[in-house]
């Protein structure tokens, strides 16, 4: 073979390799990364975007646990849905749609609210009827005071402000600033739920003697009313003054 010959051979083997590219014979291929609105796998989905308020495994977060059978029978796959689109305006729940200024679209939250309920929810997870999710009408604030004292200050302690039961210590759910970071619904649904992981029973509550029952739907409502009237317009300690 003459160097012409060579030179034209060597010059097509380049060509070659060239348009193969990544896909030139021996070489590994490299799978091509999911662009983030097409991941629809929940246990994905909720690892990027729910696990640092709502804790590993539905629990022990900073807020409501999800992994509670009650909660998901009473909120249902709907307001899941419409919470996880739209946030909850005030509080540090923000919106996780695209519509609403988040990043997911709405397959995506279809699919995070569709896992909770599949993952976290059972049908027969209560007895009864459940009180409904949101209040039918307004609390009386007085009213609550007393079933507040009822169902929730042995724990809570008599004005709200915690106490210590046992090796727990029991913060204020009357410091305004707490309540500054929670909306009604979010006092409502806690007092349905109540918090398993943290010992803290649901609306049936776990009183003994002939006079225990579960709260009425109403008396959730009132109870809510009485925590939500130690809301203040500027919570939270001054700024300290400066000469």
């Amino acid at each position: 073979m003459n160097r012409r010959s060579t030179a034209i051979s060597s010059l097509a083997c380049t060509i070659c390799l060239v348009i193969a590219g990544c896909n030139a014979p021996g070489k590994p291929m490299q799978a091509e990364a999911a662009r983030p609105g097409d991941v629809l796998d929940f246990p994905t989905l909720y690892q990027q975007n729910c696990v640092a308020c709502h804790g590993q495994d539905g629990k022990n977060g900073a807020t409501i646990s999800l992994a509670n059978p009650v909660y998901v029978a009473t909120a249902g796959e709907g307001n899941i849905e419409r919470i996880t689109a739209a946030g909850v305006s005030g509080t540090a729940m923000p919106p996780f749609a695209r519509s609403t200024g988040g990043m997911l679209t709405d397959r995506q939250v279809a699919v995070i609210a569709k896992g909770i309920v599949d993952t976290w929810g059972h049908s027969n997870a209560t007895t009864g009827q459940l009180p409904s999710y949101s209040s039918s009408g307004p609390g009386d604030s007085a009213k609550g005071q007393t079933s507040y004292a009822t169902y929730c200050a042995r724990c809570h302690g008599a004005d709200g402000a915690g106490m210590n039961s046992g090796n727990t210590k029991i913060g204020s759910i009357v410091d305004p600033a707490y309540l500054a970071l929670v909306s009604d619904q979010y006092l409502r649904s806690t007092i349905i739920a109540g918090r398993l992981e943290q010992s803290m029973p649901d609306w049936r509550s776990d009183l003994t003697g002939s006079n225990a029952r579960p709260m009425t739907d109403q008396e959730i409502s009132d109870i809510v009313a009485w925590i939500a009237s130690h809301r203040i317009a500027t919570p939270g300690e001054p700024y300290p003054q400066h000469p």
